[in-house]
């Protein structure tokens, strides 16, 4: 598998998972991580690039939500876009540390764009909220495939396995 193969791939299903798509990058970083494929301090950095991305592309949404959100294909319903607005107006641009989390985190970008949160703001917390999700996907997978994590981890699956 080439270098453009791995991290394409990965930066495309982490991009993607952002917007309108149902798709987990997670999967996409751990069968990288459990083959070996690619550098995890890359891998890490680009997932973190590509899913921030993507969310740009919701608060690019979010800024012509009133003439969009009748549309079939808009990532949010009203009632999503409704509860994201009142968490957004009660916690503020924090909630955008939580834009990794399924379903609402879409919701939080595209509200922040109706908002007119300043882009520069918006990318930085988006950021660094979901460098810390990919941060634990690969630190914790690091540590899974590290001896003390199968000391501790491999006695539970084998409970699961029956």
């Amino acid at each position: 598998m080439t270098w453009l193969a791995i991290y394409g791939s990965l930066f495309a299903s982490a991009f993607f998972a952002a917007t309108l798509l149902p798709i987990s990058s997670e999967v996409v970083l751990l069968g990288l991580l459990a083959t070996g494929r690619g550098d995890p301090v890359l891998l890490f950095t680009v997932a973190t690039i590509g899913n921030t991305l993507g969310s740009v592309v919701n608060w690019i949404l979010g800024r012509g939500i009133d003439r969009l959100q009748s549309r079939r294909w808009f990532p949010v319903t009203p009632a999503q876009h409704v509860r994201s607005g009142r968490m957004f107006r009660r916690y503020g641009v924090w909630t955008l540390l939580f834009a990794w989390l399924p379903v609402v985190g879409d919701a939080f970008t595209v509200v922040a764009g109706a908002a007119r949160v300043p882009l520069g703001l918006f990318v930085a917390l988006v950021a660094m909220g979901k460098a810390a999700r990919y941060a634990a996907v690969v630190l914790g997978s690091l540590w899974y495939a590290s001896d003390e994590g199968r000391l501790v981890c491999e006695p539970v699956t084998r409970c699961f396995r029956g």
